[in-house]
């Protein structure tokens, strides 16, 4: 590798075997290209990234990065062309005309390996790769000029660019979540599915208490035969018994007075532990003290983050004593008061909403600003807004907010209308929502022709209002999950920074790439998690607040608004 100019991006593509690396200047002109053999790319990419720092650009992050951090081999940046194709294929800050609105053969979903451990990045044939976007070096290079044409003609460069860098960075943080683990104690596991459930049955029929929890539902229903697991059969067998339900949703059930409503909660909260995290998960998707989920960065419309493997995105509460740091090592726990409400009054510059959450219970500073008169009405109040409720106690608060915070919710109002015609809606950097269906859009017309039915008329109303609802969050929603975004990329870089720790203190189980360093181990929408050094967990608390403060000033400025945060220091994820 020649010394030349320090390159500012390094594009890397699949070629026959081995790799192409092309180094571009700060204009993204080629100045160079290199052919590395597949077995010494670690090296070379280990080698560039400690002499010029790049980003690197590459068709699909898991592809490239798993095999590196396999190898204990990090890097800062990068700029991952499937998920930033995504973003600005549809985002309406891209003008129609763009060619990355063109380029369709990047329109793939990403490649996940079935295996933790897969060293992807060194399997170079293409079976292992016929699902997802081109993997040759010039095909990445077109698409990457794409984009850069895209962001830099649109109308606010500046947002796409920080929207695109905090996905890529996501992009980042996820494989090295999966590559580090959230460390999961098996024993104390399996000792929570006996307290809970019964001895795990050798035979394959449900647990004990499982089943007598099943008992106690079939004998309130007076069915000894009565299916609990099939929603129809059970609707069936509760409307025998005068419960009138529509669902078997916990929220519907609850409002029920019936003698069978509290044994078929219990049963259904012991069933889905069974289903979701009992033997099975634990056998499957924890090993060597570590649970290593599959996360999907913006694997939903609205850019959060989505699972493909694990139920990563869940974390129940009665398993969180299963979360165990290592020996020498803490955890910092961290969550997000009230983000999307926050969220919500930085985007809409409400300064009213933003001083009621300052320092505080954003439901408490709506209380006390004489909007509502308990928490439980502002919380009620605020999150109907947000969601479109229109009935019950929601539709009763959320006038009383309109009148406190105009700005707020006149935003969500306009999204909501804007939705409801059949527009799209962008969140605070640019992504944007999907147009709608054609069935819905066919269902609209048919409603204003002279011959409509009532039916017709009735189904395209309740359809816009749906898509109203959809559209009112998105925008909040979305935009929570950048601020989301810019906090894990910011206290990434934080936690990097400090100083590895002796071997002697190491975590071996969260791989070379970690097993001396702060590193995230979780995170879920407005929570992280993370794994450090006794002697560090101090400063790595104090890098999660900072990096919370960091991501709103990034992306709001200096509007007055605070993000609140509940930090704990402990050997357990178990929260009080």
């Amino acid at each position: 590798m020649d010394a030349g100019e320090a390159p500012a991006w390094i594009v890397l593509g699949r070629d026959d075997g081995s790799v192409t690396a092309v180094r571009l200047n700060g204009d993204a002109n080629e100045e160079g290209r290199d052919e590395i053999p597949a077995s010494g790319l670690t090296t070379w990419i280990a080698d560039a990234e400690a002499r010029w720092a790049p980003r690197w650009v590459w068709h699909d992050t898991p592809q490239w990065y798993a095999g590196l951090l396999a190898e204990g081999v990090r890097v800062a940046r990068c700029h991952d062309l499937r998920l930033c194709h995504a973003i600005l294929r549809d985002s309406v800050l891209v003008a129609d005309t763009a060619a990355v609105k063109r380029s369709h053969e990047w329109d793939a979903a990403p490649h996940v390996d079935a295996e933790p451990d897969t060293p992807a990045l060194f399997e170079l044939d293409d079976a292992h790769h016929a699902v997802g976007p081109p993997a040759d070096a010039d095909a990445a290079l077109a698409e990457f000029a794409r984009q850069r044409s895209a962001i830099l003609a649109g109308p606010q460069p500046g947002r796409l660019r920080l929207l695109t860098a905090a996905e890529s960075a996501g992009a980042l943080v996820a494989s090295e979540l999966r590559a580090a683990g959230l460390p999961w104690d098996a024993e104390v596991h399996d000792r929570i599915l006996v307290e809970t459930l019964g001895d795990r049955p050798s035979s394959g029929g449900p647990p004990a208490k499982l089943a007598a929890s099943a008992e106690r539902v079939r004998s309130a229903l007076g069915d000894p035969a009565a299916s609990l697991d099939s929603q129809p059969k059970l609707l069936r067998s509760l409307h025998r018994v005068g419960v009138l339900v529509e669902s078997t949703s916990r929220w519907e059930l609850a409002e029920q007075r019936h003698p069978v409503i509290e044994p078929l909660l219990e049963y259904k909260k012991l069933s889905r532990l069974l289903s979701a995290n009992g033997w099975a998960w634990l056998s499957e998707w924890v090993a060597d003290g570590r649970f290593r989920p599959v996360f999907v960065p913006g694997g939903v419309v609205t850019g959060r983050w989505a699972s493909s493997g694990g139920g990563a995105l869940q974390l129940p509460r009665q398993l969180r004593e299963a979360v165990r740091a290592d020996p020498g090592w803490r955890l910092v726990v961290a969550d997000v008061a009230q983000l999307e409400p926050r969220v919500l009054a930085a985007m809409s510059g409400d300064t009213a909403l933003a001083a009621a959450a300052r320092g505080r219970d954003l439901y408490a500073g709506i209380v006390e600003s004489g909007a509502v008169a308990t928490r439980q009405e502002a919380k009620i109040a605020l999150l109907g807004a947000m969601y479109g409720a229109t009935t019950g106690e929601s539709g009763r608060l959320v006038p009383r907010l309109r009148r406190a915070y105009p700005r707020a919710m006149g935003l969500v109002d306009d999204a909501a209308r804007t939705g409801e015609d059949g527009g799209v809606v962008s969140t605070w950097l640019g992504r944007t929502s999907p147009p709608p269906s054609e069935a819905w859009t066919a269902a609209q017309s048919r409603a204003t022709e002279a011959e409509a039915s009532g039916a017709d008329e009735t189904r395209a109303r309740r359809w816009a209002r749906d898509r109203g609802r959809f559209t009112r969050n998105f925008v909040v929603q979305g935009t929570a999950a950048e601020w989301a975004l810019a906090w894990l990329a910011d206290l990434r870089t934080r936690l990097t920074a400090l100083p590895p720790v002796d071997a002697a203190q190491s975590a071996p189980r969260s791989g070379p790439a970690f097993q001396r360093q702060p590193h995230l181990a979780f995170f879920l929408h407005d929570e992280v998690i993370v794994h450090t050094p006794q002697e560090h967990a101090d400063a790595a608390a104090q890098a999660v607040t900072d990096a919370a403060a960091a991501a709103g000033r990034l992306l709001f400025g200096d509007f007055p608004l605070d993000f609140r945060l509940d930090v704990r220091v402990a050997d357990t994820a178990l929260k009080d």
